[in-house]
């Protein structure tokens, strides 16, 4: 019996070295995705345990994130989906006490496994708190040498307690190393619109650099268009980019008018990125638009740090992008300033004293005899009156700079679209893609304008559609692509606006093609290309 009693304590000891060995190693780490994959490491290893696992708890009270060990990626891959914390599961999220069965799926709970899980039975789970509050939970199942006992359960319950520093530890490492990087983040901007780059660039920064902020997966910048949002730029993956396409604001908007930052549950804003499932998402106010960063299902929830750290980096960009606003303004005036100065020098020097050499030359022109010489001075005076006109039409051109005051192809794309919207009873979709105002000459402009106008007034009139989309992109040629589901282009009907996009099409070097939709309705294609 004393041999017994022998054997327990070294057993004991063996135990304890090991927890203390567990507990040193994974407190050296302090990135938190490693930190949460050792906790669990340790775990299996210290009971024996052929499968753990450790759920991060999301505010709603399911699984934001799931960590396993014991399962490959190839059996993880065959599982599917990560579990949300439904059944046994949310049984530990729901009381947070200790759990140990000896057949989990006897317990009420149970909701048995789904295809391709492999089979486990014995359980342990424990809740891990960090400062007071339940983080997540550890799970132990299948112990290789029998039933887990009352030792496993002290064991995994002096770790959970023993990590929770850590875990806060990474925690507040993690917001330390974010504030760094807004740091830098608005530096950098700020940088960048001081150096005289364009605002598309700098809000492409902006965007970058706030999904890296929060380890987004992907995002946005929305800016606000009359009752809609205008997607500027994204990051994320290129298939899913919503880039340059018109929405209404709806819970967006709200953000805006609120001018106060929101955390979005799962697929709240699918609509954004269809075809990829959401996890958690935030917006923040960003001057006259929004800043979006979502995370794919699964994923950590965003925390009140994270969304503090967004919403400051936000505040100071704006602020940046104003000032870089007000400098444009400030030059803008210069130029204007030196221009009007230019104007009057040209009117009130040059003009005068031309005009006054050629009243002299005029009176000469009446005492020289001689046709030859008379016939010079006379070209001279008129090759003077014509220099006069050509620094006038320069003076007036000085003054009266059509294209600076006209507003810019995209905005006037964005009237058509409004407009469209009053002809159609619904809001078409728009995407604008490619530097529409800086790449697409004037003598394609107005064509832009007029082709979008009149397509959108057949599929308003004739069409009977109940969605519209249209694409006006910049790239080698501009194109303008108008697809409706509507009932068609008419047999034998009349063709006269098709005809009028058509030959502007000819016009401009380019082409134009109205044929039938994938699914229905009318596919009309304009394009041209960007040089004569």
């Amino acid at each position: 019996m004393g041999a017994s009693v022998e054997q327990q304590a070294v057993v004991q000891r063996d135990r304890m070295k090991a927890l203390l060995e567990a507990v040193t190693t994974i407190s050296g780490e302090l990135d938190l995705q490693v930190v949460l994959r050792r906790i669990a490491e340790a775990a299996a290893l210290l009971v024996d345990a052929r499968y753990a696992a450790l759920g991060v708890i999301a505010t709603d009270g399911s699984l934001a994130q799931f960590v396993t060990v014991g399962l490959d990626e190839e059996q993880t891959e065959r599982i599917g989906p990560l579990p949300h914390g439904l059944g046994l599961l949310g049984e530990l999220i729901r009381h947070p006490q200790p759990l140990r069965l000896p057949d989990l799926r006897a317990h009420p709970s149970s909701y048995g496994f789904p295809a391709n899980h492999p089979p486990m039975t014995t359980f342990l789970g424990v809740p891990i708190r960090v400062r007071g509050q339940v983080f997540g939970n550890l799970y132990l199942t299948d112990k290789r040498s029998g039933e887990f006992d009352d030792g496993d359960e002290a064991l995994v319950l002096g770790l959970a307690a023993a990590v929770g520093i850590t875990v806060e530890n990474a925690r507040l490492y993690e917001g330390s190393q974010r504030r760094e990087r807004a740091a830098a983040a608005t530096t950098e901007i700020t940088t960048s619109l001081l150096s005289g780059a364009e605002p598309e660039t700098v809000l492409e920064l902006a965007a970058e650099r706030a999904g890296a902020l929060l380890a987004a997966d992907l995002g946005l910048i929305a800016l606000h268009y009359g009752s809609r949002l205008l997607i500027e730029v994204s990051w994320g993956p290129a298939k899913s980019s919503p880039a340059g396409t018109l929405t209404a604001d709806g819970p967006l908007g709200a953000v805006l008018d609120s001018g106060e930052p929101r955390v979005f549950e799962p697929r709240q804003l699918s609509h954004v990125w269809p075809g990829i499932e959401l996890g958690a998402a935030v917006a923040v106010p960003l001057g006259a638009g929004v800043c979006v960063a979502a995370r794919a299902s699964p994923g950590l929830p965003f925390t009140a740090e994270e969304v503090a750290e967004l919403t400051s980096f936000a505040a100071q960009a704006t602020v940046a992008l104003e000032l870089a606003q007000r400098r444009r303004d400030t030059e803008r005036l210069s130029v204007y300033d030196d221009r009007d100065r230019i104007a009057r020098d040209l009117h009130d020097l040059v003009i005068q004293r031309l005009f006054a050499t050629g009243m002299q030359l005029e009176g000469a022109v009446r005492q020289i005899a001689d046709p030859v010489p008379q016939g010079r001075v006379r070209q001279a005076v008129d090759d003077l009156d014509q220099t006069i006109r050509e620094i006038r039409s320069s003076i007036y051109a000085l003054q009266h700079e059509p294209h600076l005051d006209s507003p810019s192809l995209r905005a006037r794309v964005l009237e058509v679209v409004d407009a469209g919207e009053e002809l159609l009873g619904f809001a078409p979709s728009l995407r604008l893609s490619g530097l529409l105002d800086t790449t697409v000459p004037e003598h394609l402009v107005d064509d832009v304008v007029c082709v979008l106008r009149e397509a959108l007034s057949n599929a308003a009139r004739h069409a009977k559609a109940t969605a519209v989309s249209v694409l006006v992109e910049a790239s080698d040629d501009v194109v303008v692509r108008v697809v409706d589901d509507g009932v068609g282009v008419p047999l034998g009907g009349r063709r006269s606006g098709l005809r009028n996009l058509a030959e502007r099409a000819a016009l401009a070097g380019g082409r134009f093609a109205a044929q039938p939709g994938a699914t229905g309705g009318t596919d009309l294609l304009w394009r041209a290309p960007l040089t004569r």
